[in-house]
């Protein structure tokens, strides 16, 4: 929606999974798991027009880093 492309690594979904799984709600707790996740990047993203990228790891998931961005005219990827 913002122009920006999101991408999970494959640890990501699984930590995504096994949070939802503990909660025991099924896609309602895969829900819940993403937004907490991610609810000050949905807020963020939409005014750093310079952002075409965001990926989602496992550290993410489990609140221990910050997703990594990608910027508009860098292929290199740089951290939030």
């Amino acid at each position: 929606m913002e122009g920006v492309k999101l991408e999970f690594t494959e640890d990501a979904r699984v930590a995504v999974a096994e949070l939802a799984l503990k909660r025991g709600t099924g896609a309602r707790g895969l829900r819940a798991v993403l937004e907490e996740s991610m609810m000050d990047l949905m807020y963020e993203i939409p005014s750093r027009l310079e952002v075409v990228g965001c990926t989602i790891t496992r550290d993410v998931i489990n609140r221990k880093s910050e997703p990594i961005l990608t910027f508009r005219g860098d292929r290199r990827r740089k951290e939030a």
